[in-house]
């Protein structure tokens, strides 16, 4: 049974035992709970698609919250409009606020992005306060009950309530299963990788944060009418609001839509049950049971209790770790690769400058890379070779000079930007998603070329034969060996169909045995067509694969050639070989 046919299901299973326990439930107060639980249920799930699955913390999700609540009440006073429609808008001005909201804070990372969220709900408090909605009552309709949400049977609320959580379990099991939410995985584990992958990070980010305030603001609203009755802007705005929401999500995990669901189930009822035996001689005692429950999640079972067990699960059914398996003979044209070679330059980079406070990295390097050839980049330490490749593929902007691919113009384009032009890149430190599996990483590449998940898993167990990790496509990168994890990297940017990949420094790590099984698979991807820029130190290695070399030192070119010619250089040989190797080639016979 495939992964989406199985979360369908659970969902399912899910609702129904909602579905039960409200027709099962009698009194007003244990109605209340439950209506409680699905409702805190869905904020942490809402709160969960920018902050679990996109790892952007979010200190300030109440804003969307508070949005929801008071535009649906706000409409119902000022406009006589039902809430059911109310709430509809409510969720389309959160949507809107979270752009506003994104666009400036998404420029921020880390702690800093979680600390700017904190400032939005407190203005929004604020401004309430200013217009004079401190308190602000719905209004009764008791001819119009229904078209106004006020309902006598405390059960409509609990099914209202459902029905939100059902919507959202929904929409996070299509992001969970969708090109969208491998995406915004790869961006929490490596965001660096994942441009590089053709990811563009601000949009994705953008996309996850509106998604996460609809579901936030509609809660909002309905909370307001099952639960407040009277709307403060404490209520919805206050800090309680995001206590809870945190909480929920930690206790049950972040980063996968059953979490808030187990945590809502386990910490709601305990709360409340004792807020209501405990709470007149032990005031604030929620705040306490959150406060203990976030302290024993942290110590005992730091990733949340769903990842918990399911981690304890998996390492059971872990086959022991194998080695490294040698390269099968599947064709690189399985996944798409470039058309035979041409000789045509595929790539020109000209007079290309970059300085770093002072300090130039790069200063006019200028040369061409033809297509189907393997072009070595080398030179000593802090040549500005990695620098180069930075340039390359988007990371870093020239202060002056241009790069053009295929005849366009590349410079100033994001990562994710080259990378859909047909430019892939490989790193020197490896670089993974550490929580994702192998077969996982390399789809995050597949899905440059591929918008469904079907061919993208099709294109990816393609790349993963080629360079004979196929065996390996449900580990985690933990249980790789270095050459591994090369080789997966590798399989990870050919998943994008690059006409042209930049390795940086593939042969480093490696035993010799590592060495003659990465070089041989560079040699399968030229002769399939796809060309070669290599930064290397390995030269013993580097000479005999490399058709031409580039030769840099303190960021200048000072030499270009086939490698026969280039290693005999003199002022190569003085400035990166040393006088060693000058004295072997110039030596009589040589």
């Amino acid at each position: 049974m495939s992964r989406q046919k199985r979360g369908w299901i659970a969902i399912a299973i899910v609702v129904a035992a909602g579905l039960v326990l409200s027709f099962a439930v009698q009194e007003r107060y244990h109605h209340r709970i439950l209506t409680l639980v699905f409702a805190w249920a869905t904020m942490g799930l809402a709160w969960n698609i920018i902050s679990g699955y996109a790892g952007q913390i979010s200190f300030g999700h109440q804003a969307f919250f508070g949005i929801g609540a008071y535009t649906t009440l706000l409409l119902i006073i000022k406009a006589g409009l039902t809430p059911w429609i109310g709430m509809l808008v409510g969720a389309a001005v959160a949507v809107g606020a979270a752009v506003l909201i994104g666009l400036p804070t998404f420029r921020l990372a880390g702690i800093y992005f979680a600390l700017a969220t904190l400032a939005y709900p407190l203005i929004f408090r604020i401004v309430m306060e200013f217009l004079g909605y401190q308190e602000v009552a719905i209004p009764m309709e008791r001819e119009r009950a229904a078209l106004f949400m006020q309902f006598t049977e405390p059960r409509a609320y609990d099914l209202l309530a459902l029905a939100l959580l059902a919507a959202t379990l929904a929409l996070s099991h299509a992001i969970e299963t969708s090109r969208l939410g491998y995406w915004l995985h790869a961006l929490k584990e490596n965001e660096a990788a994942a441009e590089a992958m053709g990811v563009d990070s601000f949009r994705m980010k953008m996309v996850a944060y509106m998604l996460s305030a609809a579901p936030a603001a509609l809660v909002g609203a309905v909370y307001a009418h099952a639960i407040l009755f009277v709307v403060t802007p404490d209520a919805v705005f206050g800090v309680l609001v995001t206590v809870q929401t945190l909480t929920v999500s930690l206790v049950g995990g972040v980063g996968s839509m059953w979490g808030p669901v187990i945590g809502a189930a386990l910490m709601i009822p305990i709360s409340e049950t004792l807020d209501a035996t405990l709470g007149d001689r032990l005031p604030g005692i929620q705040g306490v049971v959150y406060g203990l429950a976030l302290v024993a999640i942290i110590l005992f079972a730091p990733e949340g209790l769903y990842w918990r067990v399911r981690n304890a699960i998996q390492a059971r059914r872990t086959p022991a770790l194998r080695s490294a398996r040698p390269i099968p003979s599947a064709p690189v044209e399985t996944i798409g690769a470039a058309p035979p070679p041409t000789g045509a330059v595929l790539m020109e980079v000209r007079d290309v400058s970059k300085a770093f406070i002072g300090l130039q990295a790069l200063s006019g390097v200028t040369f061409d890379v033809r297509e189907g050839e393997i072009l070595g980049i080398i030179g000593p330490n802090g040549a500005g070779k990695t620098t180069l490749f930075n340039v390359l593929n988007g990371f870093l902007v020239p202060e002056r000079g241009q790069v053009r691919f295929r005849g366009e113009t590349t410079t100033g384009l994001r990562p994710s930007g080259v990378c859909r032009r047909g430019v892939g890149r490989t790193f020197q430190v490896v670089r993974t998603f550490p929580h994702m599996t192998v077969l996982d990483n390399v789809m995050v590449g597949a899905f440059v070329r591929d918008r469904a998940e079907v061919p993208a898993r099709a294109r990816a167990l393609a790349a993963l034969e080629l360079v004979g990790l196929s065996d390996r496509a449900d580990a985690v990168p933990a249980g790789l060996t270095t050459l591994e994890l090369r080789l997966m990297e590798l399989a990870r940017c050919m998943a994008t169909a690059p006409r042209l990949v930049l390795l940086d420094e593939p042969l480093a790590g490696l035993s010799g045995d590592g060495i003659e099984v990465m070089t041989s698979m560079i040699r399968r991807l030229r002769a399939g067509g796809t060309t070669v820029v290599i930064i290397e130190h390995t030269m013993q290695a580097l000479v005999r694969l490399a058709d031409r070399l580039v030769v840099l030192d303190q960021g200048r070119p000072i030499a270009e050639g086939a490698p026969g010619n280039v290693t005999r250089n003199p002022a190569v040989i003085e400035a990166y070989l040393g006088k060693k190797w000058l004295r072997a080639a110039t030596a009589p016979g040589t």
